[in-house]
């Protein structure tokens, strides 16, 4: 299975948060879509490199009118030299309702600093009421790393998800739960919309076992299609479906 057939984004408004390869994610669907656009509703970095064109308007619709080279970014501001400013969740709703059906939408909606794993803060994420698709992703390589800011976006936030203590070990468990609880993984979606989790960074088969895992502790606690073990370094990135 391609990841645009895994992630279900063909056509779709896909949302990507979590930690572990966000922006990776959605620059690989962007690279695969026939025609695709990469946008925030937070801030992201420059990311010309991974798209044909970017354009930055208040409005992304006028942005639109004017013959895009496919994949396009579209950002509302550059905020400073390293990093764009992405539109309000709503913004993104009345673009998903004005484009052609076959034009695909991927959002980075919160943010993690190159971390391997976060929980949301209060204001997290920010997800536009179209959405179809919620993919939280976290990266296969956190488990038996430290609960600390080294390797965790917002350490206290999955302290209260997972009762761990700073410093603690991080499992399989704990990766699972925060990827399938409503404070993490699954706050704030929409209703109607798809959550498929991913667990990147599986670059070989020790590490497959440990997403393997985490993958089997999800679906014990949540009622998902399927999880999706990706490594994206690689010119196929799906590993397995779960």
């Amino acid at each position: 299975m391609t990841l645009v057939e895994a992630l279900h984004a063909e056509g779709n408004t896909t949302c990507v948060v979590g930690a572990g390869g966000k922006k990776s994610t959605l620059y690989a669907l962007a690279d695969r879509l026939e025609r695709a656009i990469v946008t925030a509703t937070v801030r992201i970095p420059p990311f010309e490199d991974h798209v044909s064109e970017v354009r930055v308007a208040e409005r992304p619709l006028e942005a639109m009118n004017s013959n895009p080279a496919w994949p396009i970014g579209l950002v509302r501001a550059q905020e400073r030299s390293d990093r764009y400013r992405g539109y309000e969740p709503a913004v993104i709703d009345e673009l998903a309702a004005e484009i052609d059906d076959d034009v695909s939408v991927v959002v980075k909606a919160d943010g993690a600093r190159t971390r391997w794993f976060k929980a949301p803060a209060d204001d997290e994420p920010q997800l536009p009421a179209t959405a179809d698709v919620v993919v939280p992703i976290a990266s296969a390589k956190i488990v038996g790393e430290s609960l600390d800011d080294e390797h965790v976006h917002r350490p206290e936030r999955v302290e209260r998800v997972t009762g761990l203590e700073r410093g603690e070990e991080i499992s399989t468990t704990d990766v699972a739960t925060v990827l399938s609880s409503d404070r993490g993984g699954f706050c704030d979606v929409p209703d109607g919309a798809t959550v498929i989790p991913v667990i990147n960074m599986v670059d070989d088969s020790a590490l497959e076992d440990t997403a393997r895992e985490i993958a089997g502790e999800v679906h014990e606690r949540r009622d998902v299609s399927q999880v999706v073990l990706t490594c994206l370094l690689e010119e196929e990135p799906v590993v397995a479906i779960v």
